[in-house]
Formats: C-alpha cells, structure tokens, sequence
C-alpha cells in the first residue's frame, strides 16, 4: 500500500551552489499525490512535481522545473523518500536550492524516521522491467534488467583509475528502507580539489568547507575522514536511487550503473517509462 509521513517534520541548511539558507517542510499528502516540491516563497505557491518530464539538464545536480519556478540539488531528497518506499510527500521549501547538510541523504532520512510513516488506502504502483534497456556509451552507460525476485537492486561501478586515491569501487545491493538506511544514506558526496578549486574560483561553493563534503586530494580526504572506505560508490548509487524515483512508482528491475551520472540514469527512467509496464494502480503525473 501507499505510503505518507505520518506528520510534518522540517530539516534546515544551506545550497552549496547558492550559499543560501532553505527550510525544508516534509508534509503529509494524500495518496495518488507523488512527491511534490512546492515553492511557497514565491508570489503564489509553485507546484513541481518529481517527476522526470519536469527534469531540465543543470550540471552535477538534479533540477526539476515546473509553473515558472525551479527546484535545484533534489536527488538527496528524492533518494531519502525512495529509500524509505515513501510515495506521498508534499515538500515545502522557501528557497529553489536544497540543502546540502553533511553531502548524504542522513539529514533527511533521520528526520522521516523521527515522524515515522502513515500507511494509505491505496496500493502501490510499480514499473516492471519487461527486457534489458541501456543508455550511455562505452565509457558511461546505465542499464536495466527484469528481476525475479520482485524487487529493486542496484550495482553501481566507480571508476577513477588507478593512480587517484578514489580508484575503482564497486556495491551491489537490494534496496529496502534498512538497507538503504544503513549502506546509502550518510554516503557523501566528494569531489577532487581541482574541481573544488575551480568552482570556488569562479564564485561557486564559497559557504562549502572541507568538513561538509569530501574533498579528494592525492592522499585522499582533506581534512575529513571516510565514513566507509568505499563511500564514493555509496555515493552514486544513493544519487542513483534518488534519480530513479523521478519515475514516480516502484521499480521492479536491476539496475547496473558503470560511471554514470544524473543525466544517463533519467534517459534511463525516461525509456523504461516507455517500454515497461505499470501494475497495482496507476501511475503518477505531473
């Protein structure tokens, strides 16, 4: 059946583009609702529904735009909802970036957990696989295959080369809300002081520090420490899961990401949308 937090819970921070500061409001929603981002710090509250028609392509984040307003950086959140099989949740927010927190989906994930969820009356939709699907090319590809056991599971493979301190990693696992909760949420992103050094050059980050994501020197972390010795990997397939649920149902496949990014795993949900087959009610629109 479908699920919605059992009541609201708000978790504050800052955009680590913007610098700005954002409340987030996780409120109860009626089943059939989806996951919705409403802007009320506008003229009028904006509605924009996560789901993949409202994607538009912004680098190393996931923006959803919709009714002339943007939401930026909402994969955390997605992956924290989906992670938790939540389906209804109306997100109030009052400023278009998320907040950052600690990198990883902890903050978020906490929080729900705090309220606990309300089962609905309604049953859960899903997409099934029917055959494999691929998008990407040889050096960055994500696919999808049918699944047996009815459920969702993931590998993602993380390929840096040999001679960073990030390197090759790989997980393979099936996501449940414990699963998810113990290996994926508190994975933080991480980036390599060059690229750390470049956007703070150009004006971009300047609030982030060291401490609040992991910044990769030769040695490894910068003032920081790994929470896992593959938290990078951890990583891309929490972001994968948040990118997956911009399909606005349960997934029932596998799924197998070889350095792939926001814009290939939503190709990926935007094909599987077309070939795959929804069961147990309908699926949601934006």
């Amino acid at each position: 059946m479908q699920r919605t937090v059992a009541r609201a819970v708000n978790v504050a921070g800052f955009g680590y583009w913007s610098g700005r500061d954002v409340n987030v409001d996780f409120r109860p929603a009626a089943a059939g609702t989806g996951i919705v981002f409403v802007r009320h710090d506008l003229d009028r509250p904006r509605r924009i529904p996560a789901t993949v028609n409202h994607r538009i392509e912004t680098p190393r984040r996931t923006t959803l735009s919709a009714d002339g307003a943007q939401v930026e950086m909402v994969e955390h959140i997605l992956a924290a909802l989906m992670g938790l099989s939540i389906d209804n949740c109306e997100v109030w927010v009052d400023a278009a970036e998320m907040p950052g927190c600690d990198g990883s989906s902890k903050a978020f994930v906490d929080a729900l957990q705090s309220v606990g969820t309300e089962k609905l009356k309604q049953p859960r939709a899903r997409l099934v696989v029917p055959e494999i699907t691929r998008v990407g090319n040889d050096d960055a590809w994500v696919e999808a295959r049918p699944s047996s056991s009815g459920n969702l599971s993931i590998k993602y493979r993380l390929d840096y080369g040999p001679s960073t301190p990030i390197g090759r990693q790989t997980i393979e696992m099936t996501v449940t809300p414990e699963t998810f909760t113990d290996e994926l949420s508190s994975a933080r992103t991480f980036i390599l002081k060059d690229e750390a050094d470049w956007l703070r050059s150009r004006g971009l980050g300047t609030r982030v520090t060291n401490q609040d994501i992991l910044v990769f020197g030769d040695e490894g972390p910068i003032d920081n420490e790994l929470r896992f010795t593959d938290e990078c990997v951890r990583h891309k397939a929490l972001d994968l899961v948040g990118d997956l649920a911009l399909s606005g149902c349960d997934l029932v496949g596998h799924f197998t990401a070889h350095r792939s990014g926001h814009r290939l795993n939503a190709e990926l949900v935007r094909a599987l949308l077309v070939e795959g087959r929804i069961e147990q009610g309908l699926r949601r629109t934006g």
